[in-house]
């Protein structure tokens, strides 16, 4: 008598498959998992989206190389078997690893241009992405005029970017004292192609820049305060720990820039400095400055500006 069971023939891998690789199929599907996993893994945003929904469907898109911007047409599309490791893999280092969705992807977005990230760069975060759209005026009265610009801090080289497009006819100099951080900004340059617009120099604030004097100087340095870097959310340590902290009220590198911002300025030419939420330590370290602060769809007060006749 034959015992034997045509079942009994599988590939025990084949039938024990189970789990989200074999029982999410859709675009749909995967979304729907990535934001439970992201709102009970307790991850944080700040990193370019502010929810687990658009961060969610940021890392799904991007992975499978679908555009950002047309979820709808995909939402029913089969992800297929190999993708879904991908997919998987990406959204457990998210919540278990804590890695910044820019980091699993290699890219940042600031308004409408993108930009390649790693962990040898900060992710792109700025208020000068919206300054930048209309060239930073009234300060700068005339984009056109402005025959020269410096990125202080330019870590992926995005504002130096961004520059580029704003002031057509200027020089752009990108500078950051770490030399990774210059590699990164190197393949941002070369592809937005301007390799022949923006000079990648390295320096440590200004000393890599002695007698260079610009019509424009912005820069967003370190400037979390010791206590903030020892509260970060663990996304954040992801990041070079070198462009976030500077010193123990977060001013070591803003104030080099003041004591030094004149000796590199054109005459008329204008310092604007993204400090975050430290206004109020920058006014009680400087309080003969007169500070002007701007304000942003994005927040009010976080970027300063001066002109050369108000530095010391």
């Amino acid at each position: 008598m034959n015992d034997h069971h045509p079942e009994d023939d599988h590939d025990d891998d084949h039938v024990h498959e189970h789990g989200p690789l074999a029982e999410l199929v859709t675009v749909r599907d995967w979304l729907r998992y990535a934001v439970t996993r992201f709102n009970r893994g307790g991850v944080f945003f700040g990193h370019g989206c502010s929810d687990a929904y658009d961060e969610a469907a940021w890392l799904i898109l991007a992975t499978l190389n679908l555009p950002l911007d047309r979820l709808e047409p995909f939402l029913d599309a089969c992800i297929a078997s190999e993708e879904r490791d991908e997919v998987f893999n990406r959204i457990n280092r998210r919540v278990d690893e804590r890695v910044p969705t820019a980091y699993l992807v290699n890219e940042a977005w600031l308004g409408e241009f993108r930009f390649y990230v790693d962990e040898r760069v900060i992710v792109p975060r700025s208020f000068f992405a919206e300054l930048l759209e209309d060239g930073l005026a009234p300060w700068v009265e005339d984009p056109e005029a402005v025959g020269s610009a410096l990125d202080l801090c330019t870590g992926s080289g995005c504002l130096a970017v961004l520059m580029a497009h704003a002031f057509p006819d200027a020089d752009i100099v990108a500078a950051d004292l770490s030399d990774d951080a210059l590699e990164v900004a190197r393949r941002n340059v070369t592809d937005y192609g301007l390799e022949d617009h923006i000079e990648l120099v390295h320096s440590d604030v200004f000393s890599g820049l002695a007698g260079r004097r610009f019509d424009l100087i912005v820069s967003n340095p370190p400037y979390v305060t010791a206590e903030a870097v020892a509260s970060l959310p663990p996304e954040y340590l992801h990041e070079p720990q070198m462009a976030l902290g500077a010193g123990e009220d977060g001013l070591d590198v803003v104030r080099r820039l003041l004591a030094e911002g004149r000796n590199h300025l054109n005459p008329g030419g204008v310092l604007a400095v993204e400090v975050g939420h430290n206004r109020h330590i920058v006014e009680e370290a400087f309080p003969d400055l007169p500070l002007v602060w701007l304000s942003t769809r994005g927040g009010d007060d976080m970027v300063f500006v001066l002109r050369y006749e108000d530095l010391p």
